[in-house]
């Protein structure tokens, strides 16, 4: 590939959209909903620039300004799923900081996962099969691994780190059962985290 080829963008991996509707799920207040709203809340973050949103959200300074003024009210899918995940990501941001804050401090996360768990130790007879699991995550794991979200790791960074922390809590019982157990999860059909 040379160095005019755009690469693809990562997609968005299971982890990191369970991250962001674990803090979505703390809100107090509902987000704006309606496109107007979500456009004028949207200007207050960006400093009133509407060509800064019209960039973030794909659309010309002209559209933003209709949206503001109300003459605009249903937008096309695309700009609709763009105005929610913006409106978001961007809502309640010291509600969202002070759950982070209590999981990585003393709170830790709860993960509920469905998906393959594998196995290895010495004579283990416990053969890898699909598992419905429900444990928590201790605040040490939860703090690595919002840190490593915070600093853009991908859902192959985290996935090693989330695989070992519901192998101490689920599996080996906080090393009280099991030592030298060691499971790793393929074909993961759904995760959730709550802070």
């Amino acid at each position: 590939m040379s160095d005019h080829e755009q690469q693809p963008a990562p997609r968005r991996g299971m982890v990191l959209e369970a991250l962001t509707r674990a803090e979505r799920k703390v809100f107090t207040r509902p987000a704006p909903k309606s496109a107007k709203a979500q456009v004028k809340f949207l200007l207050t973050r960006a400093k009133g620039s509407t060509k800064a949103l019209a960039e973030r959200l794909g659309v010309s300074r002209r559209t933003v300004q209709r949206y503001r003024a109300g003459q605009l009210t249903k937008p096309q899918q695309k700009l609709q799923a763009a105005l929610v995940e913006e409106t978001e990501s961007e809502w309640q941001p010291r509600v969202r900081a002070q759950a982070r804050e209590e999981a990585a401090s003393s709170g830790g996360m709860m993960v509920h996962v469905i998906a393959y768990f594998g196995f290895t130790a010495s004579g283990s007879s416990d053969d890898g099969r699909e598992r419905h699991i429900t444990t928590p995550i201790s605040p040490t794991y939860a703090a690595q691994i919002l840190q490593l979200q915070e600093a853009g790791a991908t859902d192959e960074d985290l996935h090693p780190i989330v695989t070992e922390a519901i192998t101490e809590s689920y599996f080996t019982d906080w090393g009280s059962r099991n030592p030298g157990l060691t499971a790793d999860f393929t074909h993961v059909r759904s995760i959730d985290l709550e802070f």
